[in-house]
């Protein structure tokens, strides 16, 4: 059995194109199991500018507005290192929020780049992309995430009004090294704010603010009710709460949608498994092999039991191939650099840390990985 929960996040961002979907039905939320929210939660918020963002257009990009456009001066701003952006996964800021810090997840940097470039006329594409699986982990909760981009078109002031893809001009978040290939399809704002709201409550879920991840995860179903990504996530909150039936309502929903849908066939084994319904417990999970194959972070946690019982030899080796199945993914370095050096390869153990920290996305990944190469260097020399 999977012993942690699964959510589809999108702290690159994920979600799906689709028609337009009936708003969730109330049977689905029980708001009575739920406190208040701690904060404010409204989709008003996600786009909103500050009063900073709108003296940076009014007047630090007016001369380069003035020289080559408002559209190809906002790209220069937010693609050429003018506004220094830095990535930064640890929190899913609005526009306000990514502007001020300069820094945000991929989604966070297409939230504020629309924002801008509404406010100048700019008419504004998002975009789903098409990328392999990419996982990643907060304790026992697992995230698949996705990406999206954006796309600038003419301003609307523009004497040309016919709609022409060539017109378009894209902004994308990630290393030009992962952009070839790239596929994407188009995605509605809606879907953006309900994917933000996901987010938030899955940071939320991950901080135990249980009742905060309920009230996002709420809106976001009725802001974009076609992404069924937050559906899970309020499955997993009712998990986490200890209401399995309503958990496994959520999930067969999404199923009855998505009968693909891995993170649900996950969630809902997870279910029946706490429930005692072992024999559909089994069915979920070998339905879930089927479609999924090899788990997700199979081979690192057959790496950690390896470890534990001091065979750093079979936890290299298992550490290893997950590292080839997610070569961007810091922890699996990290760990086969622990198991590196546990076997006394010192120079093997300091470029799996480097890589580390080179694909950590937070200030925190990002100062352990260097606090430890640095006792890397120590021992070394």
């Amino acid at each position: 059995m999977r012993s942690g929960a699964v959510i589809a996040v999108a702290l690159l961002s994920a979600c799906a194109a689709a028609p337009i979907a009936p708003p969730p039905p109330d049977e689905l939320f029980q708001d009575a199991l739920f406190r208040p929210a701690s904060e404010r939660i409204s989709a008003k918020d996600v786009f909103a500018l500050s009063g900073a963002m709108k003296r940076y257009l009014r007047q630090d990009l007016a001369g380069a507005m003035a020289t080559s456009g408002p559209r190809q001066a906002l790209i220069d701003a937010v693609s050429q290192g003018q506004l220094k952006l830095e990535y930064d996964s640890v929190r899913t800021r609005s526009a306000a929020e990514a502007f001020e810090a300069r820094a945000g997840n991929c989604l966070s940097l297409v939230i504020m780049t629309a924002a801008l470039a509404k406010e100048l006329g700019i008419e504004v594409q998002y975009h789903r992309a098409s990328i392999a699986d990419m996982w990643s982990r907060d304790g026992n909760i697992y995230f698949l995430n996705g990406h999206v981009n954006l796309s600038l078109g003419k301003r609307y002031v523009d004497p040309r009004t016919l709609y022409d893809a060539a017109e378009l001009m894209t902004i994308d978040f990630l290393p030009g090294r992962e952009l070839r290939g790239l596929r994407t399809e188009p995605v509605e704002e809606a879907t953006i704010v309900a994917m933000f709201m996901n987010n938030r409550a899955a940071e939320a879920l991950v901080r135990g603010r249980l009742d905060d991840a309920y009230w996002w995860v709420r809106e976001a179903m009725h802001v974009g009710p076609a992404f069924m990504g937050a559906y899970n996530t309020l499955g997993v909150i009712y998990m986490r709460r200890g209401e399995l039936e309503l958990a496994e309502r959520v999930f067969r929903r999404v199923l009855a949608q998505e009968p693909g849908n891995t993170r649900s066939w996950a969630n809902l084994a997870l279910v029946l498994g706490k429930l005692d319904r072992t024999a559909e417990a089994a069915t979920a999970e070998r339905q879930l092999a089927r479609l999924e194959g090899e788990a997700p972070f199979h081979y690192f946690h057959r790496g950690l039991a390896a470890m534990e019982a001091g065979d750093y030899r079979a936890a290299r080796a298992l550490f290893a191939q997950e590292v080839s199945r997610a070569p961007d993914y810091h922890e699996f370095h990290f760990w086969l650099g622990l198991a590196e050096l546990r076997l006394g390869r010192v120079d093997r153990a300091r470029a799996a840390l480097e890589l580390a920290l080179e694909n950590s996305t937070t200030p925190r990944e990002h100062d352990l990985y260097a606090a430890k190469l640095q006792r890397l260097s120590l021992l070394r020399r």
